[in-house]
C-alpha cells in the first residue's frame, strides 16, 4: 500500500502531491490495477490534511480513470501508466543511487543534490522532448 507525504516547501497543492504520487507509483509499478488505496481518514490523519483534500485527489485520479470507488469497500487502482519499459527501472535506479552517494560523499546535502537534480533534469529535458509527448 502506498505510503503519502507532503512536502510543504515544493508549492504544489497537497491533493495535487497525492495525485502525483499514485501516478507516479502507477508508472514505477508500485501499484497495480486492484490495489487499495488507503482510507481517506486513514491518509487525513497521517499526513494531517484535511479530508475533503484528500477526496478532492481521489475525485481527480477517478475522473482520470486511474481509480474506482467501491462504496463501503474503498478505493482501488483500476488502471495503470506503467510502460514496456519497466523492466529498465531497476539499472536505472541502482545508477542513480550510485549518483546520489557520490553526491553524498562530495558533501552536498539533500536541498544542493536535490536543486542540482532538479535543473539539469530540467534542462534535459527542455531541449530534448519525449517521443510521445510525455512531461
Amino acid at each position: 500500500m502506498i505510503e503519502f507525504h507532503l512536502d510543504a516547501r515544493s508549492g504544489v497543492a497537497p491533493y495535487m502531491q497525492l495525485i502525483h504520487q499514485v501516478r507516479q507509483a502507477l508508472r514505477l509499478g508500485l501499484l497495480s490495477e486492484g490495489d487499495r488505496l488507503p482510507t481517506v481518514k486513514d491518509v487525513a490523519a497521517k499526513v494531517a490534511i484535511n479530508p475533503n483534500t484528500v477526496l478532492k485527489a481521489y475525485r481527480e485520479l477517478e475522473y482520470e480513470g486511474l481509480v474506482a470507488k467501491k462504496p463501503g469497500v474503498g478505493t482501488f487502482i483500476s488502471g495503470t501508466l506503467s510502460d514496456a519499459s519497466l523492466s529498465e527501472h531497476e539499472p536505472l535506479r541502482q545508477e542513480l543511487q550510485r549518483w546520489l552517494d557520490k553526491a553524498r560523499s562530495a558533501g552536498l546535502g539533500e536541498e544542493s543534490i536535490e536543486a542540482l537534480f532538479l535543473s539539469t533534469f530540467r534542462t534535459r529535458i527542455g531541449t530534448h522532448k519525449h517521443p510521445e509527448g510525455e512531461k
